[in-house]
């Protein structure tokens, strides 16, 4: 039986670094082939190529169905039956559902004039199939980022392409929306549609895959048929190391001292996700890593914006026993409060400067003498975070945009913990970062942590919240609904209290 797409011997080079070596792939029609690999394995760059995005180095082959190609660009790839989901979105905020859906394709109607309720009735189709109840008059800066997610997956099923690929499209979903897309996934592969499926959640990759492939720096280390994989196997051949290595057991190094006291915060308006924010209060002591976990849309995020001052809001908030008013960024900053965005493209990096610069944009005045920049102290500080934090780059001139979605990740830990905060908010702290890598920044809070660092992780992986948490508390619709220490904190009572 002929593959769809066969891609034989692909290479590519960038300055300084070869980011694919011969790189073989195959994919049947109606099969779901997870790749997997660490940040910075190649997976994205052999998308890119797959998509024409990029252009790989003379020597190697692509194949559509047996006929070879040369995929010249994106357009040209749809063409041939190929589109991608981003991991990253790539949704225009200020325009409605619809409007993104059919972004460049709008359907028209015999006087060349756009045909806006065909474009509506096509998308609510569209959505319709992904069993979600999002209004395509919308506009989508109004909705969370699961639903924005949700939207590009409406954009790549409404072009009705026959190799689809979905890079860690759960990343931003909840486990509802989650379980929807699973079952959407294996609707699509059984009409014939090929899935490239990337993802770095072991218990995702085993209940989708019908074929693992593994890359590892830059190469091919093997495909096999899921069912003769097991997730100590997936891991010694992405990392070359035992998953058991990986994770250490859990030391807690909570102490007696409150250094956070929130009282009865609540948001002084509702945001644009429409839940209020009301009635927080909770303590956070000095050493502890306290775990935030709710639903997409319970309002973590926002509990988290309302006391790093990036949204108004009403309470008290005390450190180290003493009130203090947070009224922006700059407050929290001065109070020795960080804080590692949820969406590190928008809000956590500037992508066309480099790792050295990002590093130091939370602490530059450190560097500086007489209002003059110490580069070489300011690189060899860098350099340390680089080596200690495992961000694979040339060299700390690199910029951040070229760098892999896991390794722009740790590049915004890294500027927040350089500047050493007493207290530390890290929300999605491992969103799109291979196993290794998540290894990595676990370890690293833990050691925050046990320098007496207070750390709160909000995070949708409810696992990665029972593995890392002294303590949890959950949320649900804008209020706590619940707060577990951790000998109590079980999946089924974390999720009992984030559905009711």
């Amino acid at each position: 039986m002929t593959p769809f797409l066969q891609m034989t011997s692909i290479s590519k080079t960038f300055p300084g670094v070869k980011a694919l070596d011969g790189v073989t792939l195959e994919l049947q029609a109606g099969e779901v082939h997870v790749l997997a690999g660490e940040n910075g394995a190649g997976k994205s760059t052999l998308m890119k190529i797959m998509t024409g995005v990029l252009q790989a180095d003379p020597g190697g082959t692509i194949r559509i169905e047996g006929q070879e190609v040369d995929i010249r660009d994106p357009v040209h790839a749809r063409a041939l039956g190929i589109s991608i989901i981003y991991q990253e979105l790539s949704v225009v905020n200020n325009l409605t559902v619809a409007e993104n859906i059919f972004l460049a394709r709008e359907p028209r109607n015999a006087f060349g004039l756009l045909d806006r309720p065909r474009m509506v009735a096509e998308a609510r189709r569209a959505l319709a199939e992904l069993e979600v109840d999002i209004d395509p008059g919308a506009r989508v800066g109004t909705l969370s980022i699961g639903q924005r997610q949700l939207v590009e997956i409406a954009r790549a099923i409404s072009y009705r392409s026959r190799l689809i690929i979905m890079d860690e499209p759960t990343a931003s979903l909840s486990h509802h929306e989650a379980q929807v897309l699973m079952k959407l996934v294996r609707k699509l592969a059984a009409q014939g549609i090929g899935i490239v499926y990337i993802s770095h959640k072991l218990e995702e990759i085993f209940e989708i895959a019908d074929r693992i492939s593994v890359l590892r720096d830059g190469r091919s280390v093997g495909t096999h048929p899921a069912a003769e994989m097991n997730r100590d196997r997936l891991v010694r051949e992405m990392v070359n190391r035992d998953f058991g290595a990986l994770f250490g057991t859990h030391v807690s190094h909570t102490t007696d001292e409150v250094l956070l006291s929130v009282r009865n915060l609540s948001e002084k308006r509702p945001g644009s996700r429409g839940t209020r924010v009301r009635d927080i209060s909770f303590d956070l002591r000095r050493g502890e890593i306290l775990g935030f976990f709710g639903l997409v849309g319970a309002g973590r995020t926002e509990v988290m914006e309302m006391i790093f001052g990036n949204r108004p809001a009403t309470g008290e908030i005390r450190i180290a026993g003493r009130p203090v008013r947070i009224a922006s960024p700059s407050d929290a900053i001065a109070e020795g409060l960080g804080f590692v965005t949820e969406n590190r493209q928008e809000l956590g990096l500037v992508l066309g400067m480099t790792v050295r610069e990002n590093f130091s944009l939370t602490h530059l005045a450190d560097y500086c003498s007489l209002d003059v920049v110490n580069r070489p102290r300011e690189t060899a500080a860098c350099v340390d975070y680089i080596r200690a934090l495992g961000i694979k780059t040339p060299s700390p001139e690199q910029k951040v945009l070229n760098l892999s979605g896991g390794n722009q990740q740790k590049v915004v830990i890294a500027k927040w913990v350089a500047r050493k905060p007493r207290i530390l908010i890290v929300d999605e702290p491992t969103r799109g970062i291979d196993i290794g890598a998540k290894a990595e920044v676990h370890a690293l809070l833990n050691r925050l942590a046990s320098e007496g660092i207070s750390i709160i992780v909000v995070s949708s992986d409810l696992p990665e919240v029972l593995a890392i948490s002294d303590r949890v508390i959950v949320l649900k619709e804008g209020r706590i609904s619940g707060e577990l220490a951790r000998d109590a904190a079980t999946q089924e009572r974390v999720m009992l209290a984030a559905t009711g």
